[in-house]
């Protein structure tokens, strides 16, 4: 009976979202083109918000828990595991403060309205993961980037979406790097939990009726560990609140 009535639910879903990623591209150009970064920055941060309350529509609810007060004055590598793209749009609402940026494959820097655009103009990094030289080179802009301007940078180690929750080992590598060229950041691992639970059925029809929990554990400053227990550390805490 959930499947049957997700079929027509997800049908008005993706007419507004595909409506709301339509008419947003064109705004997010004359912000940044016309009015600059910060106008860019806002129409982004309303992006998010409006995309959140499109997967309303299938009863898809959110809740965001963060205890801790995180520094705008120094950069942020935000570090979690990844269940669906709709990991994405809670973080950079709940965190908008921070503008938050991602370290994502090259193939989303084009062809998606709004969310590419953001992607090639916004701040964040464009991967090829097929070539290692060029990945590594790109993060380490990126990082130098992040270092300069006191932002938040987001990293899935995993490299590539959990299909049922079970998180993959992390691939750390991208993160190591971008720890390395940004020394004085403050790292905040966040813990997933049913965002794959969108996409039980795949693509259409959408699972209907998901509580998508993101929890924000202790920030860790990057300059007080050793990089290996770090990178354990880090991993360890987000895979314990990964509730399969």
């Amino acid at each position: 009976m959930q499947k049957l009535l997700a079929y027509p639910l997800t049908v008005i879903y993706y007419l507004f979202f595909g409506l709301t990623l339509v008419v947003f591209h064109p705004i997010q150009w004359v912000c940044l083109n016309v009015f600059g970064y910060q106008a860019h920055k806002k129409s982004v941060d309303i992006l998010q918000f409006l995309l959140m309350r499109c997967l309303n529509i299938l009863g898809t609810t959110f809740l965001f828990k963060n205890d801790y007060e995180l520094p705008t004055d120094l950069p942020i590598i935000i570090v979690s595991n990844h269940q669906s793209m709709y990991d994405i749009s809670p973080i950079m609402w709940h965190l908008r403060k921070h503008h938050v940026k991602f370290v994502s494959k090259k193939e989303l820097g084009k062809g998606i309205p709004s969310v590419s655009y953001n992607l090639r103009h916004g701040g964040s990094a464009l991967i090829d993961r097929k070539n290692p030289r060029q990945a590594i080179a790109e993060i380490r802009r990126f990082a130098t980037y992040i270092e300069e301007t006191n932002r938040a940078a987001v990293i899935f180690p995993e490299g590539t979406r959990s299909k049922n929750g079970t998180p993959k080992p992390f691939r750390t590598k991208g993160l190591e790097t971008l720890i390395k060229y940004v020394p004085s950041a403050i790292i905040v691992p966040i813990s997933i939990n049913n965002s794959w639970k969108t996409m039980r059925y795949g693509n259409f029809p959408m699972g209907i009726g998901a509580h998508i929990t993101f929890e924000v554990h202790k920030p860790l400053k990057a300059s007080e560990f050793e990089i290996h227990d770090l990178l354990e550390q880090v991993e360890s805490v987000i895979k314990e609140h990964i509730i399969n």
